[in-house]
């Protein structure tokens, strides 16, 4: 049964209700009491609220769930990044989506050390290199994986990093055929518990395309570590799930639940809880909007988030708005959320990109406002763009 966190039925909830959708949809309408949804279609009317003056918001909080600490600067003078991924000594490797360049961020923080350029990476208004994973056996292999957006196409690529981390090379290219454009390529790459990669396309600015079969893009995909198709997958290819416009985040719960973050188009961003071959609407649907594809379990408004990275952390989604400028939590409990969608860091570093989990438990937080050529840009700030890193206080 649909819920409306507002005590009555809602229209857009009971219109999710008569196709016999299954999941609750509450994050949708507590985020019309933190703000007003601007330009709502008609039959999206939410009660609305003034949005929160405050830097951190603190609405939907509750001892039940966790809480920030005060953020700390760890790395400044980064030039549009992108991806970022942890190593074995926790240090982590951060990609710049538009110098194609790797460089090496220290544990403590510090400097950031330049590995090198990856090769043949094609810039355009939202694409370059993109997101970027370790291998599991990175002390061994050396290994990691990146997004890149080509000429031609784009493609998932495995990259060696030298044992001195001074230079790289593009070792094999594990999956080609992803359309390219000048927008929409998705580009987040993670390792799921299952040991595969999870990556998300996106529908490469023609709509059609996540809807199409024979489309890599506007989807999920998921292939080993060598570039096979797993067994389990849904059907003989890299799909995974269908139905996406642009999917920048991917994060996995501790009970293996994935999700995933969707930049809508006007009306519903998405956070999605991810099935093997099911269709997530697109472009049919968006968010509330529509009547195909799985619901997500949350939506928001592109203005207030226009979501990138996804963790997951103490019970909760940490999920970085670009053009909404803030940090959102979710608290979640496997394929539901179960508390109200709480904005963090509203304004205070600008656009968030990237959100990732450090091996000590912290998040750490990477800005987006030196890349001015995507959509929703900003001036920089002093010391931009920069990797921030925020405890996770357990409720």
């Amino acid at each position: 049964m649909a819920i409306d966190l507002l005590g009555s039925p809602s229209r857009h909830v009971m219109n999710r209700e008569t196709r016999s959708r299954p999941r609750v949809l509450a994050a949708a309408a507590a985020i019309a009491i933190l703000f007003g949804c601007t330009s709502p279609t008609a039959d999206q009317t939410l009660p609305s609220a003034a949005p929160s003056d405050s830097s951190v918001s603190s609405a939907g909080a509750s001892a039940s769930v966790a809480t920030l600490g005060e953020p700390t600067e760890l790395t400044t003078g980064l030039e549009s990044p992108w991806g970022l991924t942890f190593l074995p000594d926790g240090s982590a490797l951060v990609s710049e989506r538009l110098t194609g360049e790797i460089l090496r961020v220290p544990a403590a923080g510090g400097d950031a050390q330049p590995v090198g350029v990856v090769p043949d990476v094609e810039v355009s208004s939202e694409g370059g290199l993109l997101g970027i994973v370790a291998s599991p056996g990175f002390e061994r292999d050396r290994t990691v994986y990146a997004s890149v957006s080509g000429a031609e196409e784009n493609q998932i690529v495995a990259i060696t990093i030298a044992d001195d981390y001074g230079s790289l090379a593009v070792d094999r290219v594990l999956l080609d055929g992803i359309q390219t454009a000048d927008r929409h390529h998705g580009g987040r790459i993670v390792i799921g518990p299952d040991g595969h990669l999870w990556v998300g396309t996106g529908d490469a600015f023609e709509p059609e395309n996540a809807a199409a079969a024979d489309s890599l893009n506007g989807k999920i995909l998921r292939i080993a570590v060598d570039g096979s198709i797993p067994d389990d997958n849904p059907s003989d290819s890299p799909i995974y799930s269908s139905g996406h416009r642009n999917v920048q985040g991917i994060a996995f719960g501790p009970d293996g639940t994935a999700y995933a973050s969707e930049l809508g188009h006007r009306t519903w961003d998405e956070v999605n809880v991810l099935h093997a071959g099911r269709d997530y609407g697109w472009p049919a649907t968006e968010g509330l909007a529509g009547d195909t594809g799985e619901p997500p379990i949350a939506t928001l408004h592109p203005d207030e988030a226009s979501p990138s990275g996804v963790a997951y952390a103490q019970g909760s989604l940490w999920i970085g708005a670009l053009g909404g400028q803030r940090l959102w939590q979710l608290p979640v409990d496997g394929d539901a959320a179960t508390g109200d969608p709480i904005a963090h860091l509203v304004g205070d570093y600008g656009r968030i990109r990237t959100v990732e989990v450090a091996p000590d438990g912290a998040l750490w937080v990477v800005t987006s406002n030196t890349d001015r050529a995507s959509w929703g840009g900003t001036d920089p700030r002093p010391g931009d763009d920069r990797i921030l890193r925020i405890e996770v206080i357990a409720p």
